[in-house]
């Protein structure tokens, strides 16, 4: 074929993907649908020049066209690993590890139900082997949910249910090509009726293959790609390079699922490139991908529907049948989970409760894509899959596509519209109104200001501030006219609007290099959960999301255990060094945020809520604030380290802020500015670096902080150091609870705790001791303790304790003092059996 002309027509398919999607827009279809159609326009067409007798000078380009390479191969081995592995890095995965149940639950599940359902649907009507209708399960069973999420978002549905609906995509479309595998196998070997458990028990090998491919040559990427921190084409270039390698190697090297490896590699590059790549470079990776993924997404789709003609020219009346069966049963399936499972994971706590509208929407929405008719290609073209069977999987899987395209993408915007999610909801109604009226105030004060700085006619300048008054006007009527929203009401849209701003906060200051793009990520997470928690439990779900944002975390308690009971330390200085950064960078977002309530939301809103929301945020910066110091105290060489790093970092990004300016002014030309920019980037790749965090050496001077234990020598210190456990507490836990018998020793190192019995109530700080009593007179405790902030304890077990006290003379007239004023005596401590 000619090379020429194969250029040509891939130049023109790219001008078809461009002038498709405002065509979309135009007409209010899903993108996926204009494609596919237009994609079965030119497969038509091209068709048609050839087999008619009008006119034979298009039968070259209509020869090429269908000539073109489409196997199956380009589409699984150039085109999805390309899709998947940009949307593994255009996830929030922090926000999806909150809800990785009900998305691992509804992929698998989903795609096995579905599977099922058309498989033995198929088998009671046709004449087709068992394994062939499972084979064409598996083909239809996974969901592009492209069209139905944009819709989502711009109705505001809850981020979360969109947020579930693009992980179970992403997974099902791993489950379903691994499915695929399986039953193929077996249509080609010959097994007509193969047993469930012989497929299911191949799934775990499939999977765990290739999850651990894909981890291994992503951690091997990402260390690549930090070597090579100055040079962000090699970064990127190795980047492209991964998702394809990692498939080609766990399907043909490992034999697992080249699908799973690449999702595994995906998860892995956005879970721990952010912490390795400079922010620019990791924001221009990402970039990279959009666009590739744009491009492999319409081509797939574009190239797919191109066949479509072909695939259905020997479709028969029964086919249709048949067609409908696959297409009832799915809907079946997809009804199944929406109207089971989700009820049952919402029930349970696992799952957002999913409101019947927007269940409806999910329904109508399971529409079928280029991925369906990729696996199907692969089945057509298999030597070794019978005549029969690949004609039958070629028309069905087609036919069910172009169902869910032509009749369900078409439609779905209708369906939404009826369903009413196009709506705005009362409280949003009013109060965009009552924005609008504010905006114009705003406007009409800074046009007349322009307008006087330019010197304009005064009769123009009246007649359009009498038009724009008249505008201003109906604005206000209109808001007072509308119905008023209730305080409530009012403070939870504040909230929403105070965990916007604090978002694009931190985005200004990672662009700005103030903050790193690896606290960047955790901090817009949490910023996420505010908006999510106000959007649903107001005032109360706003403050728990903010309290969840600074507590100490499972993963903690692992790095703790870890550290306390194996010796291993790494986990805990990493964690601990992540919440210093966290909490600092957390504190230079949350300064900014009063001059917003003071503008923005004052205007909008009133005093008297601008006022409870800068309440809101004193308490909330407080206890962050108590958070910080509680560390401080803790690890006080560290927290300089990293203040220092702080201020060289703003330092740097205000001396690039001046020679950029010089730069615009033309006070330094190009050569100059080059060689002051490399300088810089030299001094910052210097200060980037986050300063390590000896845990051994910073507990050392911890202990040695403690009033108790300031007189002891050196070696008693390391002693006593090693010997304690270091247990991270969240603010209300309960450390101690009544009628125990833990015979420990907590020394509290920062943070408060709270000791309850009958009517009396003791609070204990810093420095303090609790546990003693119930050790020296052998009873269980009488007294519940509780921390009244995050806290750090440092524990001592009964058996160690007197070990430690029997040794050293510093550490009993350290304690006698102490145990005096509780009426304690220390001889009970040293001789219990007396």
């Amino acid at each position: 074929m000619d090379i020429v002309l194969i250029t040509a027509i891939i130049s023109a398919l790219f001008l078809v993907i461009g002038l498709a999607e405002p065509l979309a827009v135009r007409l209010r279809l899903p993108f996926s649908v204009i494609l596919a159609a237009l994609g079965i326009m030119i497969g038509m067409g091209a068709i048609f020049f050839l087999r008619t007798d009008l006119t034979d000078a298009l039968n070259p380009v209509a020869e090429a066209i269908l000539a073109l390479p489409i196997r199956s191969n380009v589409f699984l081995y150039v085109f999805l690993p390309t899709l998947l592995f940009q949307a593994t890095l255009g996830m929030n995965l922090r926000r999806m590890i909150d809800d990785w149940v009900p998305i691992l639950m509804l992929a698998i599940v989903a795609v096995v139900v579905a599977t099922l359902s058309v498989g033995y649907a198929l088998s009671m009507v046709s004449s087709l082997p068992l394994a062939a209708c499972l084979l064409i399960g598996a083909i239809v069973s996974t969901t592009d949910p492209s069209a139905v999420v944009s819709i989502f978002r711009s109705v505001s549905a809850p981020r979360r249910l969109a947020r579930i609906i693009e992980g179970e995509s992403l997974l099902n479309d791993a489950a379903a090509i691994a499915l695929f595998g399986l039953f193929m196998g077996f249509v080609t070997l010959g097994q007509p009726d193969p047993k469930l458990s012989d497929a299911l028990a191949q799934f775990p090998v499939l999977i765990v293959g290739g999850a651990l491919t894909g981890w291994f040559l992503a951690r091997v990427a990402v260390w690549l790609m930090a070597i090579f921190a100055n040079h962000e084409l090699a970064q990127l270039s190795i980047s492209v390079a991964l998702p394809y390698l990692v498939y080609i190697g766990a399907e043909q090297s490992v034999g697992a699922s080249g699908v799973i490896a690449v999702v595994a590699a995906g998860l892995t590059l956005n879970l721990t490139a952010p912490g390795r790549l400079p922010p620019q470079s990791w924001a221009n990776l990402r970039e990279l991908w959009n666009v590739l993924a744009h491009w492999a997404g319409a081509l797939i789709f574009i190239l797919a529907a191109l066949l479509i003609p072909r695939l259905l020219e020997e479709v028969r009346l029964s086919d249709i049948t048949l067609i409908g069966v696959v297409v009832l049963a799915a809907v079946v399936a997809r009804a199944l989970i929406l109207y089971g499972l989700l009820p049952l994971l919402s029930f349970l706590k696992l799952s957002p409760v999913v409101e019947r509208p927007y269940r409806v929407a999910m329904l109508w929405g399971g529409l079928r894509g280029a991925v369906t008719l990729a696996l199907a290609l692969a089945v057509t073209e298999s030597l070794r899959v019978p005549d029969d069977i690949q004609r039958l999987v070629g028309i069905l899987a087609t036919g069910f596509t172009l169902f869910t395209l032509v009749v369900q993408g078409t439609t779905l915007r209708w369906v939404i519209k009826k369903l009413g999610l196009d709506q705005l909801s009362p409280i949003d109604e009013a109060l965009s109104r009552q924005v609008v009226a504010v905006s114009l105030q705003t406007v009409r004060e800074k046009v007349s200001e322009i307008t006087s700085n330019y010197d304009l006619s005064q009769d123009i300048v009246r007649a359009e501030a009498k038009r724009f008054g008249g505008r201003l006007e109906e604005a206000i009527q209109s808001t007072e006219d509308g119905a008023d929203i209730l305080d409530k009401d009012r403070v939870t849209l504040g909230l929403i609007a105070l965990a916007g701003h604090e978002r694009d906060t931190i985005l200004l200051r990672l662009r700005e290099k103030t903050i790193s793009a690896r606290m960047a990520e955790q901090l817009l997470t949490d910023a996420d959960q505010l908006i999510e928690n106000a959007r649903i439990g107001g005032r109360n779900g706003y403050q728990r999301a903010a309290k969840r944002s600074i507590a100490y975390g499972p993963g903690f308690r692992v790095a703790d255990f870890l550290h306390n009971r194996l010796q291993i330390s790494g986990p805990l200085a990493r964690m601990t060094a992540d919440r210093f950064e966290l909490l600092l960078s957390q504190r230079l977002v949350l300064r900014d945020m009063d001059r917003f309530i003071s503008g923005r939301i004052r205007r909008i809103h009133g005093r008297r809520i601008a006022e409870l929301l800068r309440e809101m945020l004193a308490r909330r910066v407080e206890t962050m604030e108590t958070a910080f110091e509680g560390l401080r105290l803790q690890y006080p060489g560290y927290a300089e380290k990293l203040e220092r790093r702080f201020i060289r970092r703003t330092t740097l990004r205000l001396e690039e802020q001046e020679y950029t300016a010089m730069r615009e002014d033309g006070m330094i030309g190009a050569e100059v500015f080059t060689k002051l920019m490399q300088d810089l980037a030299e001094k910052r790749a210097k200060d980037e670096a986050r300063p390590t965090l000896d845990i051994a050496l910073q507990r050392i001077e911890l202990v040695r902080q403690f009033p108790l234990f300031s007189e002891m020598d050196d070696a008693e210190i390391k002693t006593l150091a090693r010997a304690f456990q270091t247990r991270y507490a969240k603010a209300g836990e309960i450390i101690l609870r009544k009628n125990s018998t833990d015979k420990s020793v907590y020394f509290i190192a920062s943070g408060a705790v709270e000791l309850q019995r009958a009517a009396q109530t003791w609070r204990l700080g810093r420095g303090d001791m609790f546990g003693l009593m119930a050790m020296t007179r052998n009873k269980a405790r009488r007294a519940d303790v509780r921390t009244i902030a995050p806290s750090t304890l440092l524990r001592l077990n009964e058996q160690k304790f007197r070990r430690l006290l029997e040794r050293s003379t510093a550490l009993q007239l350290a304690l006698k003092e102490s145990a005096e004023k509780r009426g304690i005596d220390i001889n009970e401590l040293l001789h219990p059996e007396v």
